[in-house]
């Protein structure tokens, strides 16, 4: 077995409705930063799309999560991701979530045996985040 690794997983696109307002929404609640914000008339076989990056750094033109719209039709709505993210404090973090649009899914999770708390909220379009709290 070899040690090279020619693909590694980079990021992800989460499709959503309204751009700015989600954008706004991931920045706020976990602290990311813009990058690119791009239109592309024929993006995905043909069709276009819209999309804004999102980095954990700031001035990271590409980010890890990038957010996705189909311009001519509205996002499908569901369960068809989980974005998770980790935090030191599980209670600033979900705060930081119903300020800014978001609800929180059912209650913390303690997993001690885990080493973690766990929560799920949605954000205002109702995609799903795992939100992990590392204990020490």
């Amino acid at each position: 077995m070899t040690t090279d690794r020619p693909t590694q997983m980079t990021f992800t696109k989460l499709v959503v409705d309204d751009l700015e307002a989600i954008s706004h929404y991931y920045c706020s609640v976990f602290g990311l930063h813009r990058g690119f914000h791009e239109k592309f008339e024929s993006g995905i076989g043909g069709e276009p799309i819209e999309e804004i990056a999102l980095a954990a750094t700031p001035g990271d033109r590409w980010g890890a999560l990038t957010l996705l719209k189909f311009l001519n039709r509205p996002a499908a709505q569901g369960d068809g991701a989980i974005i998770g993210f980790t935090t030191s404090d599980l209670e600033a973090l979900l705060e930081r979530v119903r300020l800014s649009g978001g609800d929180l899914v059912g209650e913390i999770k303690e997993m001690p045996r885990l080493g973690i708390r766990v929560a799920f909220a949605r954000d205002p379009e109702g995609h799903l985040n795992e939100l992990v709290e590392l204990r020490t």
